[in-house]
């Protein structure tokens, strides 16, 4: 037997075509099978690189079984041989196979290859396997591969796959050439193990190197602007891959999606995600992410129903998304489909389940938020988490607190996010002792060094309780300089009780602080105003106008058979609004017979005392309320909810309303729940 001209001759004298020929264009497994009985009966079998090439044959169409027999019986392995069947184990995700097989190459004393190398640390890199790596990098010098690049950016990858970003950066530093594979890993692996920082310092290196990036090396590279929140050099990338007319596909464009929504530039994530020629599941739920986390539940939900439409099934992200979107509006029948989809559709694990607790608590159903959380069989912090906080915000910091004590017993540890959900709770209970206990001893016992986030719950613990003056101090006890949610929680303690004069100079500190929420200069001008001290409310209105900043305008929804009716205050656009006016007015007058008094000092305007009660009486809520018990049966539970807090008249107010009508209001406002029933509140009026 012998090769001639791209044939072979056989013993016989037969001219065949060289099998690698046939071999290419075969696609299914009997085809090869004729291909493999040919080359047994023509010689070739013997020869170690055909079968090499008979075994990535088997292995290109799935079939490694075939592949693995072809390697066992071949009576020549080279190391192409042992090459085709390493590779064939990579391409078949299973690296504990590639693995063995090295092992066993090398026990035989078959000499590797760069390739051999090259694929068996990415075994390693799959597995996390360092130890092992680490060993055949080492191997890999002796054989003299130091210097390959192939072999130098796997071990770049398996270093970044394992973490160890410090000794592939060593590595990096070392190698006398590089490639844009070696770039990409080093950039790609300080984004992901959490050092942005670090991943743009590789890219400016390049930059100098004058090394033209790919789209795989500007995913890594938007993921780092993404975890910076640097915008400025987020777009300043979007900008280098225009120029650079650098190809986007599907992975790039929803990277940029993601980058942009996570940041609030919706705009912007929405005009790439429109521009995209093709997109998928995961580009659907980037934008619908960035939509539901920034407040636009509406948005999110309209993009769920409009990628349905377009033939795809949503994911996990996509339904959290829809979740979070339904808990922000109070949508709970529509929460109670999206619940049902992922139990019968996708798998319902912690994740999930955590934002389904979430979602019911949310929507004013807490027991079905317990309900829910008891039936989940593994618990992690974040489950334990998400429940102590709806205890907190519907007001029952007892139940939290016993729940934080089961979460102890059953040796779950608390993190920093569990004391700042328990320190919420207490403080909506006003549970100023057992505040304090738990805030003294966070860092003694637990080892949990108390962060911002927990002062400013325990300064609004302290200063919900009227105890201004010890939050105040406690202010002042702190390590590092107060941020503008401790001074909030204090300022609003200090409007709450009418401690005017303190609450002025927590105004002007806050001022100074220059919030970028309107919210917050909505707090202090109601402070100045509150102290009458016109000039400074003027002043900080000039200062809203002059940056652009608007106050948010208050408005309330309310679900009636399944569908949300939005109100703003003073609303006369809704088709029943005459009856609407016309309820509140039955109301106002049964209300003020029963010893109600508009609470005109809240109107912060220099206004007639009519005007004022007037503007009172058609608050978001109030409307709300009244259409909801015009559209609504005798009895039915009536779940309002608010962007903004509820003022202290409307509160009372609806403590009469909902002796009047007999039924449960519940109010949600931007801060916490108030279940309203039979005339009085669930938070006792605790504000």
């Amino acid at each position: 037997m012998y090769k001639s001209a791209g044939n072979i001759v056989s013993r016989t004298g037969v001219l065949y075509p060289w099998p690698k020929q046939l071999l290419s264009a075969c696609k299914d497994a009997k085809s090869i099978s004729q291909i493999h009985a040919l080359m047994i009966f023509t010689g070739v079998f013997s020869n170690g690189d055909s079968n090499g090439q008979l075994i990535a044959s088997y292995a290109r169409i799935g079939d490694v079984t075939s592949a693995r027999r072809v390697f066992e019986e071949s009576p020549q392995r080279g190391v192409v041989t042992w090459n085709a069947m390493i590779i064939a184990y990579s391409r078949n995700d299973s690296p504990n196979e590639v693995q063995n097989l090295y092992r066993r190459m090398i026990l035989e004393g078959v000499r590797p290859d760069s390739s051999t190398f090259t694929v068996t640390l990415k075994a390693c890199s799959s597995l996390l396997d360092l130890k092992a790596g680490e060993k055949i990098r080492s191997q890999a010098i002796d054989f003299g591969y130091k210097d390959d690049i192939f072999v130098g950016s796997s071990i770049l990858n398996l270093y970044a796959k394992c973490g160890k970003m410090d000794e592939a950066l060593g590595i990096f530093n070392g190698m006398t050439k590089r490639d844009l594979v070696s770039w990409t890993t080093m950039i790609t692996g300080f984004a992901q193990s959490g050092q942005p920082v670090e991943a743009v310092e590789v890219f400016r290196r390049m930059q100098i190197e004058e090394i033209k990036g790919d789209a795989v090396l500007m995913v890594g590279l938007i993921q780092a602007c993404t975890n910076l929140g640097d915008m400025k050099l987020g777009i300043s990338v979007h900008g280098y891959m225009i120029r650079q007319h650098l190809p986007m596909d599907v992975v790039v464009e929803t990277s940029l999606v993601d980058m942009y929504a996570k940041k609030g530039l919706l705009n912007l994530a929405s005009r790439v995600f429109e521009k995209m020629s093709y997109r998928n599941v995961v580009s659907w739920s980037a934008l619908m992410s960035g939509f539901a986390q920034n407040g636009f539940a509406g948005n999110a939900l309209e993009l769920l129903i409009e990628m349905q439409s377009y033939g795809f099934k949503p994911d996990l992200v996509s339904l959290v998304s829809a979740l979070l979107a339904c808990s922000q509006i109070g949508f709970l029948k529509l929460g109670k489909s999206i619940h049902g989809y992922i139990v019968r559709r996708v798998e319902f694990d912690r994740v999930s389940g955590t934002a389904v607790i979430d979602m019911y608590s949310k929507c004013g159903s807490l027991s079905s938020a317990r309900i829910l959380f008891d039936r989940i069989s593994y618990r992690d912090s974040i489950s334990w988490n998400a429940m102590i906080a709806s205890y907190g915000i519907h007001g029952h910091g007892k139940e939290a607190l016993s729940l934080f004590l089961q979460m102890k017993l059953m040796s779950q540890r608390p993190d920093h996010a569990t004391f700042a959900s328990l320190l919420s709770a207490l403080s909506h209970s006003g549970l100023v002792e057992e505040g304090r206990y738990w805030f003294g001893i966070m860092h003694s016992d637990f080892g949990i060094q108390p962060s911002e986030k927990h002062f400013a719950c325990m300064v609004d613990l302290l200063a919900r309780a009227g105890l201004v003056e010890e939050a105040h101090k406690l202010i002042g006890s702190m390590e590092d300089e107060p941020g503008i949610a401790v001074w909030v929680a204090l300022l609003a303690g200090c409007r709450n009780h009418g401690k005017l004069e303190l609450g002025e100079k927590v105004a002007k500190k806050v001022f100074e602080l220059k919030p970028n929420d309107p919210g917050i200069y909505a707090l202090v001008s109601n402070v100045f105003a509150l102290a009458r001290k016109w000039d400074e409310v003027a002043l900080v209105r000039k200062v809203m106008k002059e940056t652009g900043m608007k106050k948010v305008p208050g408005y309330s929804v309310v679900e009636v058979r399944g569908k949300l009716h939005a109100f703003l205050m003073e609303d006369k656009s809704h088709p029943q609004h005459h009856m609407i006016a016309a309820m509140l007015d039955r109301l106002e007058y049964e209300m003020r017979a029963m010893g109600y008094v508009p609470r005109t000092e809240y109107v912060l305007h220099d206004l007639d005392e009519q005007v004022k009660e007037r503007m009172l009486c058609n608050h978001s809520e109030r409307l709300a309320i009244a259409f909801g018990l015009l559209n609504t049966g005798p009895g039915t539970r009536l779940l309002i909810t608010k962007n903004l807090r509820v003022c202290r008249d409307c509160h009372e107010a609806t403590k009469f309303i909902s002796k009047i009508v007999d039924r449960e209001i519940v109010v949600r406002d931007i801060k916490r729940f108030h279940h309203f029933k039979d005339g009085v509140c669930s938070c006792g009026d605790y504000w």
